[in-house]
């Protein structure tokens, strides 16, 4: 709760928690996880940890002068700190709404108490672009997407009931999806504007086609976030409208592949630094370059221009930068672990075991999240690394519990005994 609370707000403490949680939870499940330690998670660690040995051991032998002296095995491992949280979650929804609940309590204190937080609302609802204290706006515009996604899935539970308690929960809940949508309206990051728009009414389709009563629930979360959003794209008309607009034409030079005119820009150093990955790519598919890849590409592309070389150190692309960096091994990797956790969170959710809710938050994050992460390496930077976990540890607590109560593997419908 430490980590799942702190993180975003008090950095070091919520480090040294998430440090203990994963290192604790990870033993506990080699030690006493039987029926789960054999699972697709820790088989995939051991594999991440492998491919990242792999490549670097590639890199040492062809172009020692660009590797680290040691391999540094937390790129991708810390991928895997859902594991302890899943573990010491226990299989309970309770506590992972709880987690969760205090994770979006965090961002809330994160973009409110530190020094200029306050003058950075202030500019953003005059149409500047706003930037908290947690790392910078694009990053800050994918927590409250994150949000702001949670906020809508679980409205049924908030809105349920009567008394001063509930109508207190309303309050709070109105409040936070206030603050998450302003936040994703100020920071003006055009990867989360797509992504929520396309997913929020992909949720709208599947809460009504799963039930009436699910969807009256979720139906008064919709019309106010809609209307907020809306709210918000009137008062920040102009500032929105030159966002969306402003690079329109870059795309349009680089469909014709007019490569050597492409200005300078946020969309022109994305399109370029991609065209020069795919040659890296290309040199070396399986293993890729090493943990320093992403950055190599930027730095010895020879042809590309000297104020992206000087200004940018990455690719802005998750993909991209795990195959410059362990090449097809790892991709595949990373699509495996998906491919577990989706099923996994799908099977336990027609056991009855995952509540619907949050079976409808996994898949409306997963793909935001892969939307954003085409725009921007989340996932290579603590804040992508902190959310990812938070929300996969939830759901694969759910899916042990599964597993462990119906004597199942998600990639096996075969039955086995409990204590194997």
């Amino acid at each position: 709760m430490l980590y799942a609370g702190l993180r975003l707000v008090a950095h070091d403490i919520g480090e040294l928690a998430g440090t203990l949680m994963a290192l604790t939870g990870l033993f506990a499940v080699l030690r006493w996880g039987r029926g789960i330690r054999g699972s697709g998670p820790l088989w995939l660690l051991l594999a991440v940890v492998g491919v990242q040995l792999m490549s670097w051991g590639a890199g040492y032998l062809s172009h020692p002068e660009w590797v680290t002296d040691n391999p540094r095995l937390d790129r991708l491992a810390k991928w895997f700190l859902f594991i302890g949280l899943a573990w010491w979650l226990r299989g309970s929804t309770r506590a992972t709404l709880l987690a969760w609940s205090l994770g979006l309590f965090g961002l809330v204190l994160a973009v409110f108490l530190p020094e200029g937080s306050l003058e950075q609302w202030q500019l953003g609802l005059r149409g500047a672009r706003a930037e908290f204290a947690i790392r910078n706006a694009q990053h800050d515009a994918m927590l409250f997407g994150t949000g702001l996604l949670g906020l809508v899935c679980f409205a049924g539970r908030c809105w349920r009931g009567n008394g001063t308690l509930m109508w207190a929960r309303r309050l709070l809940w109105a409040l936070a999806l206030t603050v998450c949508v302003m936040g994703i309206v100020v920071t003006q990051t055009r990867a989360v504007w797509l992504a929520v728009l396309v997913v929020i009414p992909l949720m709208a389709g599947l809460v009504w086609w799963h039930g009436r009563a699910t969807s009256r629930n979720s139906k008064w979360a919709l019309v106010i976030v809609a209307l907020v959003m809306l709210a918000g794209a009137m008062a920040l008309h102009e500032p929105v409208t030159k966002r969306l607009a402003g690079e329109e034409h870059i795309l349009i030079q680089a469909m014709e592949g007019d490569w050597k005119s492409i200005p300078y820009s946020s969309i022109g150093n994305r399109l370029v630094t991609w065209r020069a990955s795919i040659d890296w790519i290309a040199e070396r598919p399986l293993v890729g370059w090493g943990e320093k890849g992403r950055s190599l590409v930027i730095d010895y592309t020879d042809w590309l221009p000297e104020r992206t070389r000087n200004h940018y150190g990455h690719l802005h692309n998750t993909v991209l930068e795990v195959l410059v960096s362990y090449g097809l091994l790892g991709l595949a990797v990373v699509l495996t672990l998906i491919a577990w956790i989706g099923l996994g969170t799908w099977r336990a959710w027609r056991a009855g075991t995952m509540p619907r809710d949050m079976a409808l938050f996994g898949a409306a994050f997963f793909l935001f999240y892969v939307i954003v992460n085409q725009f921007e390496a989340y996932s290579n930077f603590w804040t992508g690394a902190y959310v990812q976990n938070l929300i996969a540890g939830g759901l694969v607590t759910h899916i042990w519990r599964w597993q462990w109560e119906s004597g199942q593997r998600v990639f096996n419908t075969c039955k086995r005994k409990a204590d194997s």
